[in-house]
């Protein structure tokens, strides 16, 4: 592109919200250093679950606990009498566990400032589900948003609601829909859960959203939606405004965001594509880099990064030690990544 179709191309960049850098990402890196090694099964469990089922999200509390969400046996919790979150010390002591008969399909986690754990359930069915669940430290349950085993697309009902992510001023923001879900948007609500507005629709450009698996905030409380179909992080403000997309990360099931805007990324389902437009020749793994800048500066490859399943961590977490905690779905288990 020569000079001037360049500066025409940025001035109407420019005047649609994004920038022309935007649009020509650097793509996804498989030849990064991997400064980690894995432990796995890290944590005791309690007596009702004999093994791990899949683990779907880890939060990881300043005092060193830490909360790890499952789904009770397999891949599920629908007529299951397990607890799907498990709290533990840092040294993986179990502390508590409850949720019992709460959830059908648990998701997507996040704590909040005064250390209140939220917890998404993605799936409808019996009565239940489609929900968020805020609850304290011990396990009451403080606030629900959406309508108990109803799908929906207004300001009180989620279909196949994600992730949640909680603002310092208590604002709240709900990624709804899973693959094949209806409404695609990041919905956002007060701190005592009321509705204030909704962003997203069904598509691949700036702002619009394909299965908004995971979110995040970073410190200056800008918000990073892993897009995960459209293989990208949109960033917005609290407000909806789209201001640029990244896709150096790879496929994003995962997001999060330390205190020092260290990102980490899981992408479990890149690999051969089989129909929902996953990165082929790019490794499963976890991409760590900067939330500041956009840099990627290392990789924890996941153990069958490149097998056709989708196997690899969904959802992670970091201690305050810097230890990663990947929630592997498909093999049905936690894995533990510490410095080498």
């Amino acid at each position: 592109m020569d000079r001037t179709r360049w500066w025409v191309a940025a001035i109407v960049a420019a005047g649609l919200g994004y920038s022309a850098q935007a649009q020509s990402p650097a793509a996804p890196r498989n030849d990064l250093p991997q400064p980690y090694r894995t432990t796995r099964d890290w944590g005791e469990l309690p007596p009702s679950i004999k093994k791990w089922p899949a683990v779907t999200a880890v939060e990881c509390a300043p005092d060193g606990t830490v909360y790890v969400v499952e789904r009770c046996s397999n891949n599920s919790c629908v007529g299951r009498t397990e607890p799907p979150i498990l709290k533990y010390d840092r040294n993986g002591k179990l502390l508590k566990a409850w949720g019992e008969g709460l959830f059908n399909f648990p998701h997507g986690a996040t704590l909040d400032s005064q250390g209140n754990l939220w917890v998404t359930d993605a799936r409808a069915e019996g009565g239940k589900g489609n929900q968020v669940f805020k609850f304290d430290p011990n396990g009451k349950i403080l606030m629900t948003l959406g309508k108990a085993g109803v799908s929906g697309s207004g300001p009180d009902a989620f279909d196949q609601p994600t992730d949640v992510v909680v603002a310092p001023s208590g604002d709240i923001f709900v990624t709804d829909s899973h693959r094949n879900g209806k409404n695609n948007r990041v919905v956002k609500f007060s701190k005592d859960g009321k509705f204030v507005k909704e962003w997203g629709t069904k598509g691949s450009g700036p702002g619009q959203i394909s299965e908004p698996h995971t979110i995040a905030m970073d410190s200056r409380g800008r918000l990073f939606v892993g897009d995960r179909e459209n293989n990208r992080i949109q960033i917005f403000d609290q407000d909806g405004k789209y201001i640029t997309e990244w896709r150096q990360f790879s496929r994003p099931s995962g997001i999060y965001i330390t205190k020092d805007d260290t990102m980490y990324v899981a992408d479990s389902e890149s690999g051969p594509d089989t129909g929902a437009h996953e990165l082929t020749g790019i490794k499963k793994g976890i991409r760590i880099g900067s939330a500041k800048d956009g840099t990627v500066t290392a990789f924890i490859e996941d153990m069958e990064s490149t097998r056709a399943d989708h196997s690899g961590a969904e959802g992670l977490g970091v201690d305050s030690q810097g230890n990663v905690y990947g929630a592997v779905v498909r093999r049905q288990m936690l894995e533990r990544h510490v410095r080498k």
